[in-house]
């Protein structure tokens, strides 16, 4: 069966994925650098890694199979998952795929530029209840695909 990972240390749609979850019977890992609040449901895990800016991303990239979910923002990480054959659903809906990774690891850089010479400054919005919906049909749809895929 396949299981759903998260990135979670700046999550914002845990509750979506624990709501898609327990709907369609899927097991949630909830990897992060220090603990937090998950729901109490046999079904959902949380794995505390190390210090370190990649240490939850190795350990998901070390755990995942093919045909897993994973949920980041995290565009390098979601490459990783993606050589693994699993599948990568960014936290506003977006699947990353074979075909968009590249340009969105390439936008990732430009953006990395602008920051770095000061033409960019704070972070992203708050994430809108719009988004939020858009997020948990995106995940229902992949999910639902990659349970018709063999294992």
């Amino acid at each position: 069966m396949i299981e759903i990972f998260i990135d979670a240390d700046a999550c914002p749609v845990k509750d979506e994925v624990y709501a898609v979850a327990a709907r369609l019977g899927l097991a949630v890992v909830v990897v992060a650098n220090q603990r937090i609040n998950v729901p109490r449901e046999a079904a959902v895990e949380m794995v505390v890694v190390g210090a370190g800016a990649d240490a939850a991303d190795d350990w998901i990239v070390d755990e995942i199979r093919s045909g897993d979910i994973v949920i980041t923002a995290d565009i390098p990480l979601a490459a990783r998952c993606l050589e693994k054959a699993a599948l990568a659903l960014g936290t506003h809906g977006r699947e990353f795929t074979a075909d968009s990774i590249g340009s969105a690891l390439a936008t990732r850089e430009v953006k990395a530029s602008l920051r770095e010479a000061g033409a960019v400054t704070g972070g992203p919005p708050p994430i809108t209840a719009r988004e939020r919906s858009r997020f948990s049909n995106a995940l229902d749809s992949i999910v639902q695909r990659s349970l018709r895929q063999p294992r």
